[in-house]
């Protein structure tokens, strides 16, 4: 796939957020957000409920004004320059925005007419697996159909900037790595995808980078790589209810060291030869044998948890 050129005077950011704040009455969706989404990169933004991504998308995708700030998207207002706009981004809305009536294939053949130079629907069809189903009705298509039919929708006019709201929810295994080759097929051919998605294993798998809002605000942005390395973790077993108070003091300041189960317990920090040898030491002092002793790296939902201390959630 080829997206459209670029014209002249466009951004080398697609996506950029300056001060960016939005209220509902007393409540506060989205605070003096910051943020920035490159070309031909996957971008995810990762929250839990209420944590103003929705809002954010909305936003950036021009369905709502913000009430601070500034929004550009390939270098115009979201919102002022609607339809300029439009003809240049894709759209996957939860839910689809189909009509219930319409025939799948009826459907995308529909959204592909808008377009100057759209993708040709039918390999777009066979390629999400929705051949066999493009004349039946978009109601009685199941949940991970009708995701299908609201990705091929979204990207079929060839659009450089690609919103996908959840974009396999409700799909088994085999459509999930269907979907993430044709995402990572778009950003070969340089469309730039910001994607939401409760799936952190698919936000590790295909963001280039990522960010975690919390209360309306980016609680930390980077590459998933960046965003795990810092700290990693030590298990290990031995006899339950070991004090672990010297173990404590004997560590670096910052590190934390826990019993997660009755006698499987957990060393939290940056674990290294000296960490290491410093909780061996204390097994000896406590006369004890540890077993099954691991370093594991942290993963992304232990990061989520610790930033937003919410479980994310459909």
């Amino acid at each position: 796939m080829t997206p459209a050129a670029d014209s002249a005077g466009s951004p080398g950011v697609p996506v950029r957020l300056r001060g960016v704040s939005k209220r509902y009455g007393s409540t506060t969706a989205v605070s003096n957000l910051d943020l920035e989404v490159n070309r031909a990169e996957v971008f995810a933004l990762l929250g839990p409920n209420g944590a103003g991504k929705t809002t954010t998308v909305e936003m950036c995708e021009g369905f709502l004004r913000p009430d601070a700030g500034r929004i550009e998207i390939l270098g115009m207002d979201p919102a002022a320059d609607s339809a300029r706009v439009r003809t240049r981004i894709g759209v996957m809305l939860q839910g689809g925005g189909a009509y219930p009536a319409a025939r799948a294939g009826e459907m995308l053949n529909l959204v592909a007419s808008y377009a100057a130079d759209p993708l040709d629907p039918k390999w777009l069809m066979d390629t999400l697996g929705l051949a066999e189903v493009a004349r039946t009705t978009y109601r009685r298509l199941s949940g991970g159909q009708q995701q299908r039919l609201a990705l091929a929708c979204a990207i079929v006019g060839r659009p450089e900037l690609v919103f996908l709201d959840e974009p396999t929810a409700g799909m088994d295994a085999h459509a999930r790595l269907v979907v993430w080759e044709l995402i990572d097929a778009l950003r070969r051919d340089g469309v730039t995808v910001v994607l939401t998605t409760h799936h952190l294993d698919e936000a590790e798998q295909l963001a280039d980078r990522l960010a975690i809002i919390d209360h309306g605000h980016v609680v930390a942005t980077g590459t998933p790589a960046e965003l795990t390395r810092s700290e990693n973790q030590l298990r290990f077993s031995a006899p339950p209810r070991l004090d672990l108070s010297l173990l404590v003091t004997a560590l670096p300041e910052g590190y934390r060291a826990t019993e997660t189960a009755p006698g499987e317990y957990l060393v939290e920090g940056h674990i290294d030869p000296q960490v290491l040898a410093t909780v061996t030491a204390w097994c000896a002092r406590m006369d004890v044998l540890a077993t099954d002793l691991r370093v594991e790296q942290r993963s992304l939902q232990d990061v989520f948890l610790d930033l937003t201390g919410r479980e994310l959630r459909p």
